[in-house]
């Protein structure tokens, strides 16, 4: 980035200012003085940042090294899917390196974009912080957990992170927010996050037998064992059931995305229903795992409600654009100037999805 210091500035000023600011001593003359260096300092500003940009839009983020992602990525004049793509090669690096120091300037290059404005773009930062599964990350997870001015997508997904990297240490402040937090998507979150990291920590989480997931996400709870015989119908009863444990009901939810059935799908769907927002957009969230057309119908139907919370109609938007089929593409153009600032961006991701799916590329690293 251009650092535009008054040294460099000046220095590109006509003489002639100077000479007037030396032999005026009118008014008139100050303001015309003033009026000039405004403007001159003005389009200097606009070179460079254009300039900026354009170097910014040149730049391969297949290619470019961790500290242009990072630039990328916290570039507020970058396009959106492209500071995704540098979010998601900075996961990479954090997942794939052997080395310490790579994988914390990974993470310390991710978790500067959590100064940014946009919703959508710290929300999904915060993801792959709890997928890079590094404690180095629960510094900065728990300091945005905390903040009550960071959107309560951002923080949610802060404290789901934190129950996917695993750490015991950070149970108490999961309580604290369980306990205390005024928002139920943060405390039903903590609540997923404790019993998280409680059965990690457990014997019985050794002794389980679990299909063998085609899906590498860490999830906010583990599929129900396949020891347990449990049908679709069973699972579905499950899921829906409000008497049961948040826990136990994610649990039959991911169980059912890796029976990855079409009837398995339509029982998902199901959960659509649900009084919660969290477990609402999880429902979406998986949809967009399974990429299974026959969700299309439902999930049309969650972005179209405005009713619905935005965390779960961004999730149905980006859930649209992996599953790619032609009848969601005018569906998400019809929303990329929705009121709501996070489904308008999810729209655009979305779209980017929807693009990639439909080229030639192998993949399109997206937390939906």
């Amino acid at each position: 980035m251009y650092s535009v210091k008054s040294k460099s500035i000046f220095h590109l000023l006509p003489s002639t200012i100077f000479d007037c600011c030396l032999t005026s001593h009118h008014l008139s003359a100050y303001q015309l003085i003033s009026s000039q260096i405004s403007t001159t300092i003005h389009s200097l500003v606009c070179q460079y940042t254009s300039q900026t940009k354009k170097e910014m839009s040149e730049i391969n983020v297949d290619t470019a090294t961790p500290e242009q992602l990072r630039d990328i990525l916290c570039d507020t004049n970058t396009a959106l899917a492209n500071r995704f793509r540098a979010l998601f090669n900075l996961k990479c690096l954090g997942q794939d390196s052997t080395e310490e120091k790579t994988v914390h300037a990974a993470i310390d290059y991710i978790a500067a974009c959590f100064a940014d404005k946009s919703e959508l773009l710290k929300h999904e930062v915060a993801y792959v912080l709890g997928q890079i599964k590094n404690t180095y990350a629960n510094k900065y997870l728990k300091q945005v957990l905390a903040d009550s001015e960071q959107q309560v997508m951002v923080r949610h997904e802060a404290a789901e992170a934190i129950g996917a990297i695993g750490d015991a240490q950070y149970v108490e402040i999961l309580e604290k927010y369980f306990k205390e937090d005024p928002s139920i998507e943060i405390r039903q979150t903590c609540e997923l996050a404790l019993e998280r990291i409680r059965w990690e920590n457990s014997n019985a989480a050794k002794a389980e037998n679990l299909q063998e997931s085609a899906f590498t996400s860490i999830d906010p709870a583990p599929p129900m064992p396949t020891d347990v015989e449990l049908k679709v119908e069973k699972l579905q009863k499950i899921l829906n059931d409000q008497d049961v444990s948040l826990f136990e009901r994610y649990r039959a939810m991911f169980r059912l995305r890796d029976l990855a059935t079409d009837e398995a799908c339509l029982a998902l769907a199901t959960g659509f229903d649900d009084p919660s927002a969290l477990f609402k957009h999880e429902i979406a969230y998986v949809f967009g795992q399974l990429s299974n057309p026959v969700t299309v119908p439902s999930l049309v139907k969650v972005l179209k409600d405005e009713s619905q919370a935005g965390m779960v109609r961004h999730e149905a938007a980006e859930a649209l654009g992996s599953i790619a089929t032609d009848e969601v593409l005018p569906v998400l153009k019809s929303f990329l100037n929705d009121e709501v600032d996070v489904v308008r961006d999810s729209a655009i991701v979305a779209l980017d999805m929807y693009e990639y799916e439909n080229s030639n590329e192998l993949e399109y690293a997206v937390k939906s």
